[in-house]
């Protein structure tokens, strides 16, 4: 499913208008899942390349399965509604 909610031209700042999508995106397609299972991912920032920088935290910080949930379902969740995302990049 795509998400509805394009940019708009009164935005001063595209990378808002992109940081609110992929905040819906997280809320509805991945937090549950991670908070079921005690984690949580935070939407850190969003840079002028369309990078995505995210944190995971609770039991997610620090696992060793972390980089595979970033890149199996994070990512996947939200490059598949906006595809403008180029990767999803954790940080500390």
């Amino acid at each position: 499913m795509k998400s509805t909610h394009p940019p708009t031209s009164s935005d001063p700042d595209p990378r808002h208008a992109l940081r609110l999508r992929i905040e819906e995106v997280l809320d509805r397609d991945v937090r549950p899942e991670l908070r079921a299972d005690g984690g949580d991912v935070e939407l850190v920032g969003v840079d002028e390349d369309r990078i995505v920088q995210i944190r995971l935290s609770g039991v997610c910080q620090g696992c060793s399965s972390a980089a595979i949930a970033l890149a199996m379902r994070i990512e996947a969740a939200v490059k598949a509604q906006i595809p403008e995302v180029r990767f999803l990049e954790p940080v500390p």
